[in-house]
């Protein structure tokens, strides 16, 4: 499962970050690194940015970064 397939307000822990070398290390950068848990906060009224929390802060990602992010779902 993708983190752009959350259900708002469910939680769920981070497996892998795929995608091209520079946005998985950008997105590690920002935390999303494995084993973080992630809550998916908000969509935007469009489905796109996504708002979700980690790490006792809430970060905007595009429906498309979400998707490079593997996540199992629960805590």
């Amino acid at each position: 499962m993708t983190l752009d397939a959350l259900a708002i307000g469910a939680t769920a822990r981070v497996e892998r970050v795929r995608g091209g070398r520079a946005v998985a290390q950008r997105l590690q950068e920002m935390g999303l690194t494995t084993g973080v848990v992630v809550k998916l906060i908000r969509i935007a009224p469009l489905g796109d940015p996504l708002e979700i929390e980690l790490r006792g802060y809430r970060l905007s990602l595009r429906k498309d970064e979400a998707a490079a992010i593997e996540v199992s779902p629960g805590e």
